[in-house]
């Protein structure tokens, strides 16, 4: 079951029920099934990632009621959530997976059951699954490597979890559920909501043409004075388009990405096709709280120039 992204949250009577909202880690959606006859761990596109985690098989071996478990693959690091250290991990098999879960070893945020002892869940409403689950981590059938993901029907909590202080830590904002929904796999059912944060960056070079630019790529100098990127923009509304094409100019040979090239997106080794820009603006973005190696792993969006920022002084990570 899957979730369609809202930039606020909506009201209780959005979803069937209760409006419940869970905390959404930074990891991978993975289904674990912990069947007496089989142990096998599923990533959302269906990947075999149980050699790539033995921690988790090896735990889910000993559960003896017969599970199958939705949930986030997380593997703490440096006082966060670290999505390059899990990364790394679901690359690693055979030796290299056990000595990669002896020194950053993953868990298992569990937000849903969908079968118990052999008897299939998806009909039941969301609050009876809750509370099943609930139960099994009070009797210790699920510990460590399993924990319990955070829920509350308090809004005033849900405000608190989407603060970016929480994605410091590796939480990117809330999952919201009916607490009467039943599950429905492969359906956007639930709604997503992430932390958001606003920062500011050059713009060292556009897709589309200088005429009309289709998206922005964001940069800022590093201490050694390099120009690196930290971000890609959304598509740019007709609007922006139109007063950017005024505003850009062509790059000269002395433009620091000259000839260099970037990848088109996460998990993809196409070419990004994209035009460097003289280093003139500064843009305002608004961004979620994903950042891996001080760059946004999602598109931005772009909300407006900084006439009142020099590019000079778009240095260090983004605050």
């Amino acid at each position: 079951m899957l979730a369609d992204s809202r930039r606020e949250l909506p009201s209780d009577r959005a979803l069937p029920g209760h409006l419940v909202a869970e905390q959404k880690p930074d990891g991978f959606r993975a289904v674990l099934f912990a069947r007496t006859d089989r142990v096998m761990l599923q990533s959302r596109k269906g990947a075999d990632l149980t050699s790539a985690f033995p921690e988790i098989a090896a735990a889910a071996s000993t559960i003896e009621e017969g599970l199958v478990l939705d949930g986030e693959l997380v593997v703490p690091h440096e006082g966060r959530l670290h999505f390059g250290e899990l990364q790394n991990r679901a690359r690693r098999r055979g030796r290299g997976a056990l000595a990669a879960a002896a020194e950053h070893p993953a868990y298992l945020i569990v937000f849903d059951v969908l079968e118990a002892a052999g008897v299939e869940l998806l009909d039941r409403p969301y609050w009876k699954r809750r509370a099943l689950l609930e139960d099994l981590f009070t009797r210790m059938v699920l510990d460590g490597p399993f924990a319990l993901c955070p829920a509350t029907t308090d809004r005033a909590t849900m405000l608190d979890w989407l603060d970016p202080a929480w994605g410091a830590a590796g939480i990117e904002g809330v999952v919201l559920k009916g607490s009467e929904q039943r599950y429905w796999p492969g359906k956007r059912a639930w709604i997503k909501v992430r932390s958001r944060v606003t920062a500011e960056g050059v713009i060292g070079g556009v897709t589309g043409t200088l005429a009309a630019p289709a998206s922005l790529l964001l940069a800022r100098y590093d201490d050694a004075g390099r120009l690196r990127l930290i971000a890609r923009s959304t598509p740019l509304p007709a609007a922006v388009r139109r007063d950017l094409a005024g505003r850009l100019r062509p790059a000269g040979p002395e433009h620091p990405w000259q000839g260099r090239r970037f990848s088109a997106g996460w998990g993809t080794r196409d070419e990004l096709q994209y035009r460097p820009v003289a280093l003139d603006l500064v843009a305002e973005f608004l961004a979620d709280t994903a950042v891996d190696d001080e760059i946004y792993r999602h598109p931005v969006r772009f909300v407006r120039l900084r006439g009142d920022l020099n590019v000079k002084d778009m240095t260090g990570p983004p605050a």
